[in-house]
Parts: C-alpha cells; sequence; structure tokens
C-alpha cells in the first residue's frame, strides 16, 4: 500500500541517517557519544522515592488533564520563573514528552486554509524534525527560514515578504535554540509577537533549554506577552524536564497557553492522548516544585561551557553557546568532518546538514556539526580536544 504522498520525501531521520554515515566504518578509538542531547547529569534523588510512594497509582488510568497538583506545580514555577499567573485548570496541559504537545498543538490549532488558500507553517533552518512533520501532517505547508550566524542564529521571521506572513497560521521558534545555542532577547520576542498580531497567526515556543544557561536567565515567551498585554491565544509555550531536570527518560513536560488553545488540545488529547501514568506525574509534580537541583546541574553546564572555551580558544565561530548544551562548530562540510572524525578519533557528533533541510538558497547546517556536551567534564573536555586536533589543525 501507498504511504501518503506529504510523508514519502521525508529524509531519514537524523540519528538512523548517522549510523548510516559512520557505522559501515571502524572507529578510529575508544568511542566518544556526543551526538544526542541525552542528559547524562545525575537526576534529582527524590525521583524513586516518589515513584515507590505512588506505586500502587500504576494500576490505574492517569487523569487526562494531569494531576491538579501537577498543574498546581507547574503554575507555581511559572510564577516564580518569569512573573505570569497562569490558571492551572484552564491554562496547563501536562505531556508526555513535549515532542507530543510540538506535534499535537498543530493537529488541535492549525486550520485547514488561511484566506482560502494551503496555511504555511514557519520553522527555523535548522530546527527540532517535529516541527516540520507537524505542519506536514495538517496538510500545510513548512516555510523553512534560515537560522544562520548572519540572522544572530535566530529566524528573522520579520523579513518575510508581506503574503508569507499572511499565510501564516503557526511559527515555531526554539529559544534558546537547538542546535545553535542563541537566546531570543525581549525585542526579538516583541518584535514577533507584534508580526502574530498584524498577519493573524500563533506562536508556538519551544522553552525545553531554557534552565541550561550562563548569567542572565533567557527571558520566556510569556514573560514578554504579558508585559506587552498580548492575546493569551496568540501563544502556546512547551517546557520540559527532560534537560531542566535530567530526566529525559520521565517524558515529562507541558504545555501552557490561552483556554481556548489549551482545551482544543485537551480535546484532542481525550480522542488520541496518552497521559502520563500518575506515579511519572507525582515526581514531576516535585521536581517543578524543585530548584535546588536545577541549579546544581546548571553550575556544572556553565563549567563546560569553560571547558570547551578553554579548548577551543582562539579558533573562529568555536565559543561556547549562549545557553543549551550543544556546541554548533563551523567546518567545510559537516558529513565529511562528522565521517573523519569518527574514522580517526571515535568521537562521533552529528552532522549540521542532518537538522535542517535543503533551500534554494543552499542548507544552512551544511557547514557545521552538532557536538552535545553532555557527558562527565573528563569525558568531554577529552572529546573536545579529540574534535580540535582532528578538524581545526
Amino acid at each position: 500500500m501507498q504511504l501518503p504522498a506529504r510523508f514519502q520525501t521525508l529524509p531519514d531521520y537524523a540519528f538512523p541517517r548517522l549510523r548510516g554515515l559512520l557505522d559501515v566504518h571502524a572507529p578510529g578509538g575508544d568511542i566518544i557519544h556526543m551526538t544526542i542531547g541525552d542528559p547524562r547529569h545525575d537526576p534529582p534523588p527524590f525521583v524513586m522515592d516518589e515513584i515507590a510512594v505512588h506505586a500502587a497509582s500504576f494500576a490505574n488510568y492517569p487523569q487526562n488533564d494531569g494531576t491538579p497538583a501537577l498543574r498546581q506545580s507547574i503554575a507555581g514555577w511559572l510564577k516564580r520563573r518569569y512573573g505570569v499567573e497562569v490558571a492551572p485548570e484552564t491554562q496547563i496541559l501536562p505531556l508526555n514528552g513535549t515532542r507530543e504537545g510540538l506535534f499535537n498543538a498543530a493537529v488541535a490549532l492549525c486550520p485547514e486554509q488561511k484566506h482560502g488558500r494551503v496555511p504555511l507553517v514557519l520553522t527555523p533552518n535548522p530546527f527540532y524534525q517535529v516541527y516540520a512533520v507537524a505542519a506536514l501532517a495538517m496538510g500545510a505547508t513548512p516555510h523553512y527560514v534560515p537560522a544562520t550566524a548572519q540572522t544572530g542564529f535566530l529566524p528573522d521571521y520579520a523579513g518575510l515578504p508581506a503574503d508569507v506572513l499572511d499565510r501564516t497560521a503557526i511559527a515555531y521558534i526554539c529559544s534558546p535554540s537547538n542546535p545553535q545555542g542563541a537566546v531570543a532577547d525581549e525585542a526579538y520576542w516583541r518584535r514577533l509577537f507584534e508580526l502574530a498580531e498584524k498577519h493573524d497567526f500563533r506562536i508556538f515556543a519551544d522553552e525545553c533549554y531554557s534552565e541550561i544557561y550562563c548569567g542572565t536567565p533567557p527571558p520566556g515567551a510569556m514573560q514578554v506577552a504579558s508585559h506587552m498585554g498580548a492575546d493569551p491565544e496568540r501563544l502556546v509555550i512547551f517546557h520540559s524536564l527532560s534537560k531542566r531536570s535530567n530526566l529525559a527518560g520521565l517524558r515529562s513536560g507541558f504545555a501552557a497557553g490561552g483556554v481556548q488553545s489549551i482545551t482544543a488540545l485537551k480535546t484532542l488529547r481525550n480522542y488520541a492522548g496518552a497521559p502520563l501514568p500518575t506515579p511519572l506525574q507525582a515526581v514531576a509534580t516535585r521536581a517543578w516544585a524543585d530548584e535546588a537541583h536545577v541549579e546544581a546541574s546548571r553550575a556544572r553546564y556553565v563549567a563546560k561551557y569553560e571547558i570547551a572555551d578553554r579548548v577551543f580558544r582562539g579558533i573562529p565561530g568555536c565559543a561556547a553557546p549562549d545557553a543549551g548544551f550543544f556546541l554548533w562548530l563551523p567546518v567545510d562540510d559537516g558529513e565529511a568532518a562528522a565521517l573523519k572524525l569518527w574514522q580517526e578519533t571515535g568521537v562521533r557528533v552529528l552532522p549540521g546538514a542532518y537538522l535542517s533541510r535543503d533551500t534554494p538558497a543552499g542548507n544552512p547546517g551544511k557547514g557545521y556539526i552538532r557536538v552535545a556536551m553532555v557527558a562527565d567534564e573528563e569525558e568531554m573536555a577529552r572529546g573536545l580536544r579529540l574534535i580540535r586536533d582532528s578538524l581545526y589543525k
């Protein structure tokens, strides 16, 4: 049977594609994994205690909208972190991983047409791949907007033609950005909200790396929207415990936004959702209420930024990011660099083109590799030195 045409032209996903590039060759040394953003810092110490206390709840279906305690804990965190008041009953939906929410928000909120035409969904390029697949699943057209050094590694949505913006139904934006670690400042968010109001589209703000930074906390989309008095229905934000709390395996995050938007997401979940098991919701409830483990983990990332800056000192474009835990390192060709590095050293990195799409202007990720700084400090430093000596000397 034939697959739907909208999925026939998808490239291989990044990691199977990487295995096809590297695994037919022998590594040139002990393998060091620096590809996937899988945090390896210790999770909070209370995880197993919470699961044990609530283990009997595995026998029951979890609450579709999340437990009241979890929604209240998330609302409390949003108040402490961003100074915004969000109604836990109507404006928050706990997620079974934020990828679920980033996809389902398009299903629930993307119209079939806009002004009688197929709608556009704006996405940075490079980007987290679910953005484009969500657009395609809804019959919309992904519109890839380069996020390059020239644009501060954020997409210049304000520079798009008016006819493109008028067709736009949704604009995805990731800040701090994956893979480059760029941060949208308040001025950027304000311009984006003004565009959304003028051209009538929604903003989906992927803020999963918001708690990994050095110095000033990155401003949040809802924080700026509140300051502006923007329409709450213009925005849905997405956050995760995967990076913040080193709990990628918990599969726990949340979406927050206007009452109508969250109601639509809840309605979709009633039919097609998979809420987080209750004992895991209990873990998440405690994790959103606790900052000590987040601060300890952040301190380690700050130390890793310093290691990266020491290793790559004097090499243009190889500084630590503003936020997040990826290095976005310039090379002549990402695939060639990743293969050379693997065959010479055993270090695995991801070619930047695997996170991007080809456009008439080229592939903005082609001249980069993405390096995840998730291993312990000693292993990470060893990997970075091997990268430096193989690719930059």
